[in-house]
Parts: structure tokens; C-alpha cells; sequence
């Protein structure tokens, strides 16, 4: 674990345990903004990315309440969590007896905040630090999960081939998604749907209903 980025991420976070899974505690910011103007002081550059990592979105925590009604889904599998973000869905495979957990991400500060978050939880989780879309070829996963990933375009249209590639080969995935843009229209079947609450500084209203979806 990078000391500066896990230092920062103490600073600026508080471990609490989000709504809908009360069972995981995360390190999560109250307000993005005052977030996101820290991050860039600290790397001492404009125009970041949102510190997407800091907060429990509700893609992930519909995941994660959804593994940990349904630990079978998880156990004994090789789960990957695809843009893990804090890794709330991740802590949720580990916590359901999964043979191991993987989350990729490409940012330093979510990475330092997952290992946070596994030491708060006790599990253990493992970290693909990278674009894991570029891997040749793909570990073999049992199964996989994305959640709230399809929010852009550019990214929609990279990782929706790359999903339905690791389905043709064998991997259950599973996507969440509250609403998002770019959720393909057809090929997911849904499995379960949760009101997430959500905060007016991160989204246009205070519920999200999120759809927990399988490629079929």
C-alpha cells in the first residue's frame, strides 16, 4: 500500500458503513466536490477524473447487498470486481467464501482505499492495478461483476465486447446499473432490483432504483 495515497485517503474520508449493506464499513467522503478539489491540490493538477473511488455507488452497492443475500453466487469462485472503485462489491465476494477476489482498477487512490477497506472489513482481496481489459489472455474467472459501469460512451463500447467475451468463456458476469446512459439495450437479463439512497451532491435525486442484471 502507497503511504501517501492511504494517508490521504484517511484525511479525507470517514469509515462508515454505507446505506443498503450495513454489514461493509467503507473510508468514504461526505461531499465530492470538496473531495475532488483536494485530490487535485495534492497532485498539484487541474481537470482530474472524479474521485469515484471515495464514494459507495449505487451499482456496487446493489452487488453487494445482492452477494450477501446470495452468498452462493460468489463462493468457492474466482470472482474479478471490473472498475472496483471502493470495492464494496469485492469485500462482499470475500465476505460471501470466495475461492479469491480480484479488483482492477486504474487509479492510485481507489487502489489505496481498497486495501483500507479489506483491513476494515478483514478480508483479503486482490488488486489488478491496470487496464485488466488488455490482459491476453483473461484469467479464468468464475465470475465477474461491473457495477454503475456504463456511464460514458468510449468506455460502454470498449467493455461491453470485452463482458460478453468473458460470459462466452465461461465467467457468470453480473452488472448493476441505477439508470446509466449507455446500458446496453439488450443481452442482460435481470435478477433482482434495489431502491438505493443516494446523495443530491452525486446524483439528480435521492433514490436510484438499480437493476442487478446477468448476460445472458
Amino acid at each position: 500500500m502507497n503511504g501517501s495515497y492511504a494517508d490521504f485517503v484517511r484525511a479525507e474520508t470517514r469509515l462508515q458503513a454505507p446505506p443498503l449493506v450495513p454489514e461493509i464499513r467503507l473510508h468514504l467522503a461526505a461531499r465530492a466536490t470538496d473531495l475532488w478539489e483536494a485530490t487535485e491540490a495534492k497532485l498539484e493538477e487541474k481537470g482530474l477524473p472524479p474521485p469515484y473511488w471515495a464514494f459507495a455507488w449505487p451499482g456496487g452497492r446493489a452487488l453487494a447487498r445482492y452477494i450477501l443475500d446470495n452468498p452462493a453466487t460468489a463462493r468457492g469462485l474466482a470472482v474479478l470486481d471490473f472498475a472496483a472503485g471502493c470495492g464494496i462489491a469485492a469485500i462482499a465476494a470475500a465476505l460471501a467464501g470466495a475461492q479469491s477476489v480480484t479488483a482492477s482498477e486504474i487509479d492510485d487512490f481507489a487502489l489505496a482505499a481498497l486495501d483500507l477497506n479489506c483491513i476494515a472489513n478483514g478480508v483479503s482481496v486482490g488488486r489488478h492495478a491496470g487496464d485488466v481489459v488488455a490482459l491476453a489472455p483473461a484469467p479464468a474467472w468464475g465470475l465477474i461483476l461491473a457495477g454503475d459501469v456504463f456511464y460514458e460512451k468510449p468506455m460502454s463500447e470498449r467493455i461491453w465486447p470485452w463482458l460478453k467475451a468473458r460470459h462466452a468463456a465461461g465467467a457468470r458476469v453480473l452488472v448493476a446499473d441505477p439508470g446509466r446512459a449507455y446500458l446496453p439495450g439488450s443481452g442482460l437479463n435481470e435478477i433482482a432490483r434495489y431502491d438505493v439512497p443516494t446523495d443530491l451532491d452525486l446524483e439528480d435525486r435521492t433514490i436510484r432504483t438499480t437493476r442487478v442484471l446477468e448476460i445472458a
